[in-house]
């Protein structure tokens, strides 16, 4: 029988999601705790590789067994076996024929910064401090600029192996907050799939953007051209957390 897993994570200290050789990841001490579980072997599938230090409100994941356990009971026994900065939200019997990979439709991230001459010991962990004066409104134009069709290979880290560097961005959407002195921003980003590193990519030209370094001209030059000397620059990991994972059906 299959099951879904609704996951939450902070990435701080993983090596991403995937199971690599040199660092622990989140798939690593999930599939661990289902083995304690379980008695046995299991590999948990999410939804797409978070990179390492990105965070996850809202990962889903999927896994086969069989086994007596209720499905809403593995979230507790899973949780119970798990560091404190991984959590499952919910478990549930998976709909026949679901898959957390190739059913998904639409995922949203989210990259957060807040503006401000100072850090805030309080948001660093999720969110990355930017000192130079910004434009919020400018942020929601050039947001607009990535919405659609487009070859996104620009915003693709060196090495990337993928068939097509082709995406659809359904929305980008910007909030801000203002809070202790300071501007609180969201930057929320909806799409089919993405590329490695690439909404990291978009929020760092995003803000380039609305900072003046960079104009319209040349976001649609890296957007036709493929011109990676036109975009901005990666933002860090910490900044990014998947939001949710849409399959088009009440999952959870």
């Amino acid at each position: 029988m299959r099951y879904a897993l609704l996951v939450a994570y902070d990435g701080t200290h993983y090596g991403g999601w995937q199971i690599q050789k040199n660092s622990v990841t989140v798939q690593e001490k999930l599939n661990n705790a289902l083995k304690e579980t379980l008695g046995r072997e299991a590999v948990i599938t999410a939804s797409g590789r978070t990179d390492s230090g990105v965070h996850a409100a809202a990962q889903v994941c999927h896994f086969d067994a069989d086994t007596s356990i209720p499905a809403e009971r593995f979230a507790d026994a899973l949780n119970f076996r798990l560091p404190d900065d991984i959590c499952v939200l919910k478990s549930v019997a998976a709909p026949e024929g679901f898959d957390a990979t190739a059913s998904a439709k639409r995922k949203t991230y989210c990259y957060r910064i807040y503006l401000s001459p100072r850090r805030s010991p309080l948001k660093d962990r999720y969110s990355v401090n930017v000192k130079y004066p910004v434009d919020t409104v400018k942020l929601q134009t050039a947001g607009k600029m990535f919405e659609g069709k487009h070859d996104f290979k620009a915003y693709c880290a060196a090495g990337s192996q993928v068939k097509t560097t082709v995406r659809t961005v359904y929305s980008v959407v910007v909030k801000t907050s203002e809070c202790r002195g300071s501007t609180d921003v969201e930057i929320y980003v909806t799409g089919n799939g993405f590329l490695y590193n690439m909404v990291r990519t978009l929020a760092g030209t995003m803000l380039y953007f609305a900072a003046g370094r960079i104009g319209k001209e040349d976001i649609s030059r890296s957007l036709e051209n493929c011109d990676r000397n036109a975009v901005g620059k990666t933002m860090p990991a910490k900044g990014l957390t998947l939001e949710s994972v849409d399959y088009g059906i009440n999952l959870f």
